[in-house]
């Protein structure tokens, strides 16, 4: 199974939105590397809920429930979507600064291209961001 982390900022689309859809098609993706990630996703796969602008944190996990598939609502095939539902809320949000401070995350894509939209997270690093939302505040 493949971990990653997608991107959103929270006036767009929101966890609260997620929780009330309760399954969305993730789209919207345009960069280039982005959408390689994006086209990688297998179904089954889990993907951090991470929220972007102010909050900058990793708020609760998805989970794929199809492969990737040429979004219906674009005239570019190159474009892709990946439907997703809802798994779980984290106990507490892991935010940026706890993941910059740890040395876990070195060399990490999402610290290394911060534009980047949907990420994949080495295993190692999927099960820290676990237990740093674990940990008691």
């Amino acid at each position: 199974m493949g971990h990653w982390l997608l991107k959103t900022e929270p006036t767009s689309y929101s966890w609260s939105n997620f929780e009330r859809d309760r399954k969305t098609v993730w789209d919207g993706v345009t960069n280039a590397l982005a959408l390689k990630n994006l086209r990688t996703i297998k179904k089954g796969d889990q993907a951090f809920f991470y929220h972007t602008g102010d909050e900058r944190s990793v708020i609760g996990i998805a989970q794929a429930v199809s492969d990737p598939y040429p979004n219906p609502r674009e005239d570019d095939d190159r474009l892709a979507v990946v439907d997703l539902k809802i798994q779980k809320k984290l106990k507490q949000p892991v935010t940026l600064s706890d993941i910059k401070a740890d040395k876990t995350f070195e060399g990490w894509d999402f610290l290394r291209l911060g534009r980047l939209s949907v990420v994949p997270v080495p295993e190692r690093m999927w099960k820290r961001i676990i237990e740093l939302s674990e940990a008691t505040p």
